[in-house]
């Protein structure tokens, strides 16, 4: 199936590693240039030389976007072979605390970091993205901002915020050629996750092999439909569909790859 996106130059934030590898690699893989984005320069290029040496066009740039000089650095390097077609908005953090121990101070830090990091980033790409005439911007949100846990009260409030930040910019982009959405993972199988299951399987009997430690721990933990966790190549899917013309009447939705773990619609 084609895409179309082959050339179509696209910046994935956070995707030196987990969602936002996966994310670079599917896009490179169906054509498109991709410009990989970190803090850390030995893993953004690491990412960058795994997608050329198979093939693919990949290039990095690198900034704290949560940080205002940050975000000109990044912006900068990802214009400075070309135009930024699509704009993926997935760099983020979240510490798991329990309500009474996030402090106000974290509040604050957590919103920059998952919320206002990407509006910097569509502040300053978005003019060039009118210009063209056609673009994509994609917030890497969660279920928890559907369906909020006890814990971690800050990130989900934050994920929240990108959802609706996802529906009042594809109101703005009326007519421009440019669409706005929003995939939203539920408990997703990346490396800290895994680890962290192999680190509790033994103490709550969760099995010997793989298979039996993912699904148990699957079903005390997530209780969704497909009786597992979500693969980050999932995710890379729901985002390369929404990118391409099959997705061109979509904007201002939620996508959700959850296993029908959000009870709500």
């Amino acid at each position: 199936m084609d895409l179309r996106i082959k050339g179509k130059r696209a910046l994935i934030t956070g995707s030196s590693s987990g969602l936002g590898e996966a994310i670079a690699i599917m896009l490179a893989a169906e054509g498109a240039e991709v410009i990989i984005h970190g803090r850390d320069e030995d893993r953004a290029k690491s990412v960058m030389e795994k997608i050329n040496q198979s093939g693919g066009k990949a290039e990095y740039a690198l900034g704290d976007l949560a940080t205002e000089e940050g975000a000109d650095q990044v912006v900068q390097a990802a214009l400075a072979n070309g135009q930024v077609d699509i704009l993926i908005n997935n760099a983020g953090v979240y510490h798991g605390q329990p309500w009474m121990e996030v402090t106000t101070k974290e509040w604050l830090d957590t919103y920059n970091t998952n919320v206002v990091s990407g509006i910097r980033m569509v502040q300053r790409l978005l003019p060039q993205m009118r210009k063209l005439g056609w673009g994509r911007v994609v917030q890497i949100g969660g279920i928890t901002a559907i369906q909020p846990m006890a814990i971690q009260p800050d990130y989900n409030a934050a994920m929240a915020a990108r959802h609706n930040l996802t529906v009042s910019l594809a109101r703005d982009l009326k007519g421009s050629g440019i669409t706005s959405n929003t995939v939203a993972p539920g408990a997703m199988m990346v490396e800290s996750v895994k680890k962290l299951i192999l680190g509790m399987a033994q103490q709550n009997n969760w099995g010997d092999s793989w298979d039996e430690i993912e699904k148990n721990a699957a079903a005390q933990f997530i209780m969704n439909d497909t009786g597992r966790f979500g693969k980050p190549e999932e995710v890379a899917g729901a985002v390369a569909y929404l990118l391409s013309f099959y997705a061109d009447n979509i904007t201002g939705s939620i996508l959700r790859v959850d296993g029908g773990q959000t009870l709500s619609v």
